[in-house]
């Protein structure tokens, strides 16, 4: 069994999509073993998304992350990274796949409904980011 953090961005949470993530989350056969709503300090998101801080939109990213609740989970099954990207879908909903969360939620490339970990090293220390 695998471990992945996926996040469900403040768009997403203002368009009242959470119970809706949630039951495909559960639909493909992720186990939710922690979930919390909380709301990101400008240091928190700026911390979360290091990353991409030499990158032009990384201000605008964490303005966007602050702007409203998100609510973090830990989920875990085989192959959970590879197969939350499946689910989630490509970056831009205009390009998501019919039937993936950005498809059904994503606004556009910038407000794409949800977040997860790219990688076993990305998940790791998003993992401990949220749930130390």
């Amino acid at each position: 069994m695998e471990k992945t953090i996926a996040i469900i961005k403040p768009d997403a949470i203002a368009a009242g999509n959470v119970g809706n993530i949630i039951a495909l989350i559960e639909k493909n056969n992720f186990l939710i073993r922690e979930l919390k709503k909380m709301h990101l300090s400008k240091k928190q998101a700026e911390t979360f998304y290091d990353i991409h801080k030499s990158k032009p939109f990384f201000h605008e990213l964490v303005d966007y992350m602050i702007s409203g609740p998100i609510v973090v989970m830990l989920l875990e099954k085989k192959n959970a990274i590879q197969a939350w990207r499946n689910l989630m879908g490509a970056t831009d909903p205009q390009q998501a796949l019919p039937g993936t969360i950005r498809h059904l939620y994503g606004i556009d490339i910038g407000s794409n409904a949800v977040h997860g970990s790219d990688s076993q090293e990305t998940a790791l220390k998003e993992i401990t980011f949220f749930f130390p």
